[in-house]
């Protein structure tokens, strides 16, 4: 797995935390973090992903080309009785939250893994899309420009 960011929404109840939260604000459960790196803090040779067209103290050195990952996904029984319970109540459908959030990581992940068999070490300018296909399917596009990238002298 190529880790950039964290999930910054709990796995058990679906509230959005911040970045640095070890627990989560609205149900107190131990959130899992996934992979954390930045610009600043990356390892030497680590992955950049960044929605900008360039990164700060970098310069893009090559560009390899446009990569794609897509995921489509759906809710179970189970999301769906929650999810329905959750929209009579009123207020976030959680279970809709997470799986949307799971399928960005995963789309981001997949575009990633196409950029490094390119041999980029950045993706740029990377976009979202979301498409609901039928019947409660969702289609999550992560699209953005593999490229290479130095440190600026």
């Amino acid at each position: 797995m190529f880790g950039v960011y964290i999930m910054p929404f709990c796995p058990y109840c679906g509230a959005e935390n911040p970045p640095e939260a070890r627990f989560c604000r609205k149900c107190g459960k131990k959130i899992k973090l996934e992979a954390v790196e930045t610009v600043e803090t990356r390892p030497k040779g680590g992955f950049v992903i960044t929605t900008t067209p360039s990164v700060p103290g970098y310069k893009v050195t090559k560009i390899l080309g446009i990569v794609t990952g897509v995921t489509a996904r759906t809710r179970g029984v189970g999301g769906r009785i929650i999810a329905g319970v959750q929209r009579m109540v009123g207020g976030e459908v959680s279970a809709f939250t997470y799986e949307m959030e799971k399928a960005r990581r995963e789309a981001v992940e997949r575009a990633v893994e196409k950029a490094v068999k390119l041999g980029a070490n950045a993706l740029i300018s990377i976009d979202f899309e979301t498409s609901n296909l039928f019947q409660g399917v969702i289609m999550i596009s992560a699209t953005g420009t593999a490229v290479v990238i130095e440190p600026s002298k």
